[in-house]
């Protein structure tokens, strides 16, 4: 039997959804039923869900996130909070196959253009999409749309420290030693839905505070969006909400997202009051370390080319924009 597309709702294929996206490596939040459901209830207005299930003899292998935005098709989704999309699918080996069942599904629906947008350039979508395309005869276009840089982890600190540009070291040597100025340096980490929902007061007054385009950016209604999706990340042991304290004060924050050995830096904030001791690149810094403690095997800074992800050693991972259209 070969593969069957079918449009679903939400409710009754979370299970099924959920199961597919542990099989996937890695296992993104940003494509999780979760964070799905809460972007939906918070920016869904004026789109329509296009969810679609692809089964191969009644067993779901793949999920397909889309909406519709005017006349075209797009993945579900924004890139101001999404930083990495995909079809939902654990098997790269037969990729091809469910993306041609896909698109000759969606030759039902009317549209001119379908955008996949935030797609990794090793993701098997990326890498099957443009010869699918052209076996069912839609033109394809592809385009950098941002890049996220990244590091592979080393064994333990000091590799890490080695491996850096020298002035680079330099400065980071230099910051770490004076922090103490201000007290007693530690972490605090909080990964329980539990201590994150509270904890999230701190993040976001700091988060506003620290920098006045992220305080154009947290809007009412992205501020609830945060409120809701992180601690519902974190009931699924996906989030790590690291303080670094100062002689017991909260000075800086950052919240990242975990998935299997690798620790994705999803947002950040700091005490406008602590910035001449560079709080807001040692929180990350910081949380690096410790990533590199626990032995992961990346860290992963996520959308934006802001110069301190270099400063902190990263190399860029491009994602693309890809164009589907009918001729």
């Amino acid at each position: 039997m070969g593969l069957t597309v079918e449009r679903v709702d939400f409710a009754g294929v979370e299970g099924e959804w959920r199961d597919l996206l542990s099989r996937c490596d890695p296992a993104y939040p940003f494509l999780s039923p979760t964070w799905h459901r809460v972007w939906w209830e918070e920016f869904g207005d004026g789109r329509e869900p296009l969810l679609l299930r692809v089964a191969d003899g009644g067993q779901a292998r793949a999920f397909v996130p889309l909406m519709r935005e005017g006349e075209t098709l797009t993945f579900a989704g924004d890139t101001s909070i999404c930083d990495y999309m995909d079809v939902v699918a654990p098997d790269g080996a037969a990729r091809s196959t469910l993306l041609e069942a896909v698109l000759r599904s969606l030759g039902e629906e009317p549209w001119p253009e379908l955008v996949l947008w935030g797609v990794r350039g090793d993701s098997p979508t990326f890498e099957s999409l443009a010869a699918v395309c052209g076996e069912l005869g839609f033109a394809c276009e592809t385009e950098v749309e941002d890049v996220c840089p990244q590091l592979d982890l080393p064994g333990d600190w000091e590799d890490y420290l080695s491996a850096l540009d020298k002035k680079d070291r330099h400065e980071l040597r230099r910051k770490l030693r004076k922090l103490p100025q201000a007290g007693e340096v530690e972490l605090e980490v909080l990964t329980s839905a539990a201590d994150v929902e509270p904890a999230l007061d701190d993040f976001l007054r700091q988060h506003k505070t620290s920098r006045a385009d992220k305080e154009t950016f947290m809007t009412p209604q992205m501020e609830g969006f945060f409120r809701r999706v992180v601690p519902a990340l974190a009931a699924e042991d996906g989030v790590e909400m690291t303080f670094l304290r100062l002689g017991g004060i909260r000075a800086a924050c950052v919240v990242c997202f975990r998935t299997d050995g690798e620790l994705l830096l999803y947002n950040s904030g700091y005490e406008p009051a602590y910035a001449g001791l560079s709080v807001g690149l040692l929180s990350k810094a910081l949380a690096l370390q410790r990533a590199i403690e626990q032995g992961l095997r990346r860290f992963d800074f996520l959308r934006g080319a802001e110069p301190y992800k270099y400063d902190l050693g990263a190399k860029d991972v491009p994602v693309y924009r890809c164009v589907v259209r009918r001729t």
